[in-house]
């Protein structure tokens, strides 16, 4: 199903949904960076694995980012860290049900919003 917004429609939308995650971030303490909310998608919607290096590249950023990043993920429950069985070098990433329920939310207030728009 094709979606066909205007620029300001996008806009709008993008803003909204931004507002009600910072509204919503002061109940939950959870304010992500888009730098963040773009690891947090990266990782629930693609599928696994997920390296420190891979997110890294794909973000073009450094590794220390990603996992700054991640420390601060990690500690609101978001997502996961362990070491790669088969290369004790690679960090793995995973999902928790913190991160699941967080992007659930999200993806219901951009469907509320989307909705609410005029047309």
């Amino acid at each position: 199903m094709a979606v066909h917004l205007r620029s300001s429609q996008a806009l709008t939308l993008w803003r909204e949904v931004t507002e009600r995650m910072v509204a919503g971030s002061e109940r939950e303490g959870r304010d992500l960076t888009q730098r963040q909310l773009a690891i947090l998608l990266t990782v629930y919607l693609e599928p696994p694995p997920h390296t420190v290096r891979a997110l890294a590249a794909r973000l073009n950023v450094t590794k220390p980012v990603i996992t700054r990043a991640l420390d601060t993920m990690g500690e609101a429950g978001l997502i996961d860290r362990y070491r790669d069985p088969e290369d004790g070098r690679n960090v793995l990433i995973k999902r928790t049900l913190g991160g699941s329920l967080f992007c659930e939310k999200l993806s219901d207030a951009i469907i509320t919003r989307a909705k609410a728009l005029p047309a």
